[in-house]
């Protein structure tokens, strides 16, 4: 939306309002084709870029989940939505927990797409160095994408979904974001829910599966409700769309 203090890319009008986090490697434009099947007369998303990302790609920050939480905050104040929802995909997972420590008072419901944690997540040294190197190396991104979707998926998406990444971010705030969403803990600082919980895991994703969603999410909120999707990796949005927008709708309602 032009003439805002932090840009957002506003679908639908509908009274349910959703504030969609993206992942590490997305962006507000970043969701496949989830906007194209949200349900405009009842749902109103903000797709969120955050700094350094999308329409902020050269906004300064300080790239972490405070951050983006201060942002989304502001975001829907500039909105005049006193009382949101909460999306947030992979990293976005984290951040979304982290608007929920904040604001608590102002969460309707929250939903992980194969969300980061509050805790920090178990990396040995090899998977370090394949995260921690994809900053400049794209070879790097295209690695990491094809192991969370199961090595499925065609050299030609896979390249785009790259790309996408590339011309989205700047690097040094895709760097940055790294060590906050892959090591921080502040999973002590987050009450316990009072509203639904919902976490959606595609079962060929072997970072942030089903069986990291039990040890997590599940764990620490044991209310959380698990969806399992058969056909789908890391990247329901763009995989399998159609059920995503299906099981949005089904947990938002």
């Amino acid at each position: 939306m032009c003439g805002m203090a932090i840009p957002a890319t506003v679908v639908g009008s509908g009274p349910t309002r959703v504030l969609a986090l993206h992942g590490w490697f997305g962006s507000a434009r970043g969701w496949g084709w989830l906007p194209e099947l949200i349900d405009q007369d009842s749902y109103s998303y903000a797709f969120v870029d955050y700094r350094g990302y999308g329409a902020r790609r050269d906004e300064p920050g300080e790239y972490t989940m405070a951050e983006i939480s201060a942002d989304a905050r502001e975001l829907a104040d500039e909105l005049g939505w006193d009382t949101y929802a909460l999306l947030g995909h992979s990293m976005g997972g984290k951040a979304m927990l982290q608007v929920y420590a904040d604001a608590p008072e102002r969460v309707t419901a929250m939903v992980g797409v194969s969300p980061v944690p509050a805790s920090a997540l178990p990396f040995d040294d090899q998977s370090w160095a394949l995260f921690d190197g994809a900053a400049e190396r794209d070879e790097n991104r295209y690695a990491i994408i094809d192991l969370t979707t199961g090595g499925r998926h065609s050299k030609t998406w896979l390249d785009s979904m790259v790309r996408h990444s590339v011309d989205n971010s700047t690097r040094t705030a895709f760097g940055a974001y790294l060590r906050p969403w892959a090591k921080g803990d502040f999973a002590a600082d987050v009450p316990a829910p009072t509203v639904p919980v919902t976490v959606i895991a595609g079962e060929h994703d072997a970072a942030l599966g089903p069986d990291a969603m039990r040890g997590t999410w599940l764990a620490q909120f044991p209310s959380c409700t698990l969806e399992t999707f058969p056909n789908a990796g890391h990247y329901a949005m763009y995989e399998t769309p159609v059920a995503l927008a299906t099981s949005l709708e089904k947990a938002l309602r």
